[in-house]
């Protein structure tokens, strides 16, 4: 390949990586925590206020619950399992814009208890979070800057492949540790792009179709559907299978409907259901739930009459998917590793976090480019203040994150039950480190503060299991500790991830205290001593 051609691929390869590099750290690294949504939901679940109705007591609960509240009837929520984040078996809502759910139990004499109580969504913004890289506003906003970030991403993904064609099977598993930490890193960052490239195209592809599916709509309503695009996706919505049909209707058991939903696939699992219209002929009822042995968007579902049992729609079932469906189940499947069970969500994680680094390591082989340059040019090495503001934003922005998700799922655990409206405390806390971690490095320089927040990063991951233990240890207290493998996986994540953060913070501020004085890594007063020499 022509020496010219590979030095413009590398320059295109530069600019999108720094361009879209910290954007999508963000969202790598909440996006490996995604992976694990439940058990993280369970972890920071506060025990239920009261005793859960046995699931056998279902069909008397639904039944005095629309006695009770005949507004409940419009929509509500059965969950079937007795997980710790299944905080009540039946929920509703008053409207689209009601923030706090209802929901009823059965009391041991047979009646009804209602109750209004705000549960935590935090693995809903750990998402949200994934999805907008944090960009304040409304989700829409984030979600289209991203999908342009993923465009440039794919982008960076073939140039930075033709960068490392000429050498690939040569250098590809070289890594060579030597007192050159550019090249260590160079070699560190080579290695994860070649060898997790198909994960990161299949992430980048579809990324760009979910962030700018609204984008994608319109074009396919102008250019194919001639307008009539909106009429076509109504007409095949599942959960208009069944007509509208406001004539009185007595319904089915729970057990007859989940029997009929167990006959059609034997495999899936269900975990709750959502009413619709319930008491009316028209009523539906979509089973959602899990089947690890097929590719799906998340949750499977397929929608059933409670009135007649018969099922209208599989479009979504594992399994019985239509062709359309099922391909488009598979493009989900890919971006959010609901397929394989536990040992694909653990490759996806370690694939999330392996993601992060390359886009981290990106930015400061570029900013360590910047001092071979000075250094040809002749002179003793000034740091511009390009350079400076760089790494410092790479510093505040990837140190800033990681502190602000930890700090953020620890204070999910102390406030859970305890606040009116916990979502706002989430924006709160995390948006609060995330911008003093951001202001600090600046203030700070990046060689101190990548210290410093190193440090606070390892305590923040530390005080996950910390947590889970005074909840152990004090009952008072009101945080319920879980034995169950799932929370006490969160646990060990974190308590690995603190140990890694001090290995990094003690390696961090050797390099500042005796790497090389020219660097932007170096400590200010040494940079101060060598410019004076």
């Amino acid at each position: 390949m022509r020496s010219d051609v590979v030095r413009l691929y590398k320059v295109v390869h530069t600019w999108t990586g720094i361009t879209a590099g910290m954007f999508l750290f963000i969202a790598f690294y909440a996006g490996s925590i995604t992976v694990f949504a439940e058990p993280l939901a369970r972890w920071v679940s506060s025990p239920a206020p009261v005793r859960l109705t046995a699931l056998a007591q279902s069909d008397e609960l639904i039944a005095r619950t629309l006695a009770a509240r005949p507004d409940a009837a419009k929509e509500f929520t059965l969950y079937l399992t007795d997980t710790e984040d299944v905080w009540t078996r039946l929920t509703w809502r008053k409207g689209k814009d009601d923030r706090t759910p209802w929901s009823a139990e059965l009391s041991s004499a047979g009646e009804v208890r209602l109750a209004q109580s705000y549960h935590s969504s935090l693995s809903d913004f750990v998402d949200n979070i994934h999805r907008t890289a944090g960009i304040p506003g409304a989700n829409d906003i984030g979600e289209t800057i991203m999908g342009v970030v993923s465009a440039v991403y794919a982008v960076a993904l073939v140039s930075g492949l033709v960068i490392v064609l000429p050498s690939l099977v040569k250098d590809l598993f070289a890594l060579r540790i030597s007192p050159n930490l550019k090249r260590m890193w160079l070699d560190a960052h080579n290695v994860v792009g070649v060898v997790s490239l198909p994960f990161h195209i299949v992430i980048a592809l579809s990324a760009v179709v979910f962030c700018l599916h609204d984008q994608l709509y319109d074009a396919l309503d102008y250019v194919v559907y001639d307008g009539r695009l909106k009429s076509v996706m109504a007409a095949s919505n599942p959960f208009n299978a069944i007509k509208k049909d406001e004539r009185a209707a007595p319904m089915l058991p729970v057990g007859a409907l989940l029997d009929r939903v167990n006959a059609a696939s034997p495999s899936f699992v269900p975990v709750e259901m959502r009413y619709r219209n319930a008491g009316l002929r028209g009523a539906s009822v979509q089973v959602w739930g899990h089947d690890t042995r097929y590719m799906t968007r998340g949750k499977g579902f397929a929608v059933i009459s409670p009135v007649t049992g018969e099922i209208a729609n599989t479009d979504y079932l594992p399994g019985r998917e239509g062709t359309w469906t099922g391909v488009v189940a598979t493009f989900f499947a890919l971006h959010f590793a609901t397929f394989g069970g536990d040992v694909v969500r653990v490759c996806y994680f370690l694939l999330g976090v392996a993601g992060a680094f390359l886009f981290y390591s990106g930015n400061l082989l570029w900013i360590e480019s910047r001092r071979r340059t000075e250094r040809r040019n002749g002179g003793p090495v000034i740091q511009k203040t390009s350079t400076r503001l760089m790494s410092a934003a790479t510093v505040g922005v990837c140190l800033g994150v990681i502190c602000a998700i930890s700090i953020t799922i620890v204070t999910a655990k102390w406030l859970n039950g305890r606040v009116a409206n916990i979502d706002a405390w989430h924006n709160g806390v995390y948006y609060a480190v995330f911008l003093a971690s951001l202001l600090w490095s600046f203030l700070r320089g990046a060689a101190a503060a990548s210290v410093e927040l190193l440090w606070l990063a390892a305590i923040a991951a530390a005080a996950i299991p910390f947590t889970s233990l005074f909840s152990w240890a004090s009952p008072a207290l009101g945080m319920q500790g879980s034995a169950s493998m799932a929370a006490l996986g969160v646990d060990l994540v974190a308590l690995s991830a603190a140990l890694c953060f001090v290995w990094m913070a003690r390696s961090a501020a050797h390099r500042v205290e005796y790497g090389p004085a020219d660097s932007v890594w170096a400590a200010s007063h040494r940079q101060l001593q060598e410019g004076a020499r």
